[in-house]
């Protein structure tokens, strides 16, 4: 579904997005260029400018800045765009940010967005969304935007998905609303828990799947994790994890992940929300999941042991 096909509000509200990373840069310097709202990031270090850079054009934003969760107050809109690791220790923004007519969209990986936030957020409303265009931050004040789906987002069609549809109006980001968000974000799920940790593991970015020596074990992970899935209620086809193997030979080879990012940066990496997110599914399940608890375990212990200056080493 395009934005254009929604009709814009005419207030303009007050959005806050917590974390300028690959995701919080793309989103804020889309809504900036827009012109439809107040826009502001909430970040540890202040920049004094936001590049994006697009196929099609680039965008310089100048964005107010906020370093200090003390002087932040209530706004209509928070974006949380930081890993999901990290929501606990931007607990004080979402307090600080949320009031009973704030809605906050969760623009992280993995799957159970609404329980993650309920301690920090109180009477706010939460609005999960998937993210599916590949962000890579270039440096603090710079970030690249590449188009990996049909879709930018998807989100449940509610009225906290529909809301976030017309947030969005003007940015040129398309949506895809949908009544089984379980089901999309379960697939979601499956490509992020396999493919981030072998990237992160070998070091190697997305052309890595196009090998043939890794077609056996990336099917043989997928289909582990599609079994998990179908146990939790989402409706995946027989083929699913078949053609979500044949679509990571789709990525452009040079694209990243963002535990591929975060392990050449030495940052811990999200795999328990991801990866680890299969793996308990499957205990609650009783499903065993040997593949990817080895991936679960393995990106534990290299997370456990950064490598310094890996980035000058590897590229």
């Amino acid at each position: 579904m395009s934005l254009s096909d929604h009709a814009a509000t005419s207030a303009r509200r007050r959005i806050a997005v917590i974390g300028l990373g690959s995701i919080g840069g793309i989103i804020a310097g889309s809504l900036d260029a827009a012109g439809r709202h107040h826009v502001t990031a909430c970040v540890r270090r202040g920049i004094e400018r936001l590049v994006v850079e697009r196929p099609d054009r680039t965008i310089e934003a100048r964005l107010p800045v906020l370093t200090d969760p003390s002087r932040a107050d209530i706004h209509d809109w928070v974006l949380l765009c930081t890993k999901a690791q990290d929501t606990a220790s931007s607990g004080s923004w979402l307090q600080r940010l949320c009031g009973p007519g704030t809605h906050v969209a969760v623009l992280q990986n993995g799957i159970g967005h609404a329980e993650r936030l309920a301690p920090f957020v109180g009477p706010a409303t939460v609005v999960p969304t998937i993210v599916y265009y590949n962000g890579e931050r270039l440096a603090p004040d710079r970030v690249r935007y590449r188009r990996a789906s049909d879709y930018d987002f998807a989100v449940s069609d509610d009225a906290g998905g529909r809301a976030f549809v017309d947030l969005l109006e003007g940015t040129s980001m398309q949506i895809l609303v949908s009544l089984d968000f379980k089901t999309i974000a379960w697939r979601k799920l499956l490509l992020n828990a396999v493919a981030n940790p072998t990237t992160a593991l070998t070091l190697q970015r997305q052309g890595v799947f196009r090998r043939e020596d890794m077609g056996e074990l990336v099917l043989s992970a997928l289909e582990e994790a599609a079994a998990v899935a179908r146990a939790d209620g989402a409706q995946l086809t027989a083929d699913e994890a078949s053609k979500l193997r044949a679509m990571l030979t789709t990525f452009p080879p040079d694209a990243g992940t963002s535990m591929y990012f975060d392990r050449m940066a030495g940052r811990p990496s999200e795999v328990d929300a991801l990866t680890g997110a299969v793996v308990a599914a499957g205990e609650r399940h009783h499903i065993a999941t040997p593949l990817c608890r080895m991936l679960l375990t393995l990106m534990r212990a290299a997370d456990a042991a950064p490598i310094t200056d890996l980035t000058r080493k590897v590229q």
